[in-house]
């Protein structure tokens, strides 16, 4: 009969390629995750790793187990969950993985009111891309994501928090800060900043304006990174413009501020969600965080017949 030890450590072996670091993970001797490991094995009368492979990597049989493996572990950890929550306690760690774009501006609002309200929540958060979000909620090393949606992945559950404008940020001298009606067809020029590839709102902006084609060669370098504010800080000194989320532009102070431009043709939005996959255990955790995050945000973002939804994928 195998045992929940081993199933833990199988997926271990398989999250993180190596038999080592996975004994670091599950604070055992590497010795002993093997021995656990090749019981399994023999038991199931299966070879589950290859391990000639470096990194090791499931055998065809092996990727089946060990997936069924992450499901019975993720249920197996609802029992402590369901308890604590029926004793209305909150408690233990909420892993969140959220996009550049979102956390400069989104986690100052809620993460430290939600601490003060439930202490014994230990937040972890880290910022990351979409698609590297995705891979880590899959593989049980987050627990949910904040993100734009929709993402168009059937095991992801979606639930939307807020809706905030795409606005136009714009050089103190550039000709478009002086249009008193600016349409999406006028942001379809060179002199239009992007972030790099793989940034959900990169292409959001490139959907928005039709500029799959389009190639600039009047900026003065190319900038490939993921940072809203360092796109500010050139376009301040080189010139030209760009779109940046709500939450960003309601940080601007000053100058900055007069800088800041809307469409006069439609208000395009983008949704801000969380998500997490079916087999999530921590309910009113999320009900917790989802309810903190929509009280800290500006009252307006959370309707979103203001304006357009623009997808990105």
């Amino acid at each position: 009969m195998i045992t929940l030890i081993q199933m833990e450590y199988a997926v271990a072996v398989d999250t993180h390629r190596n038999f080592a670091k996975a004994a670091e993970k599950c604070f055992v001797t590497q010795p002993t995750l093997s021995m656990q490991l090749k019981k399994m094995e023999e038991d199931l009368d299966v070879i589950l790793f290859d391990r000639s492979k470096q990194p090791v990597i499931p055998t065809e049989a092996g990727k089946d187990i060990i997936e069924q493996a992450r499901l019975v572990l993720q249920e197996a950890k609802k029992v402590n969950r369901m308890a604590k929550e029926m004793k209305s306690i909150l408690s233990g760690e909420l892993r969140i993985g959220v996009i550049p774009t979102i956390a400069p501006y989104l986690l100052p609002l809620f993460a430290g009111e939600y601490k003060h309200r439930y202490p014994e929540v230990h937040l972890k958060v880290e910022e990351l891309i979409t698609e590297r979000i995705e891979e880590k909620l899959k593989k049980d090393l987050l627990d949910v994501g904040i993100l734009v949606t929709p993402l168009h992945n059937k095991s992801i559950i979606e639930h939307p928090l807020y809706y905030e404008e795409m606005q136009i940020y714009s050089n103190s001298a550039n000709p478009l800060i002086k249009k008193s009606v600016i349409q999406v067809k006028d942001i379809a020029s060179p002199e239009l900043w992007l972030l790099s590839d793989g940034h959900c709102f990169r292409n959001q902006v490139i959907n928005l304006c039709d500029l799959q084609n389009m190639e600039s060669d009047t900026l003065p370098f190319d900038y490939a990174g993921g940072s809203i504010d360092t796109l500010i800080k050139i376009i301040d000194k080189e010139g030209g413009f760009t779109l940046i989320p709500e939450l960003a532009g309601l940080e601007l102070k000053g100058e900055r501020k007069k800088q800041l431009r809307h469409f006069s043709n439609l208000v395009p939005l983008r949704e801000v969600s969380m998500v997490y996959t079916r087999q999530f255990a921590k309910t009113k955790l999320v009900e917790s965080l989802a309810e903190n995050i929509r009280r800290s945000v500006p009252a307006h973002l959370k309707d979103s017949a203001r304006g357009t939804l623009v997808e990105w994928r």
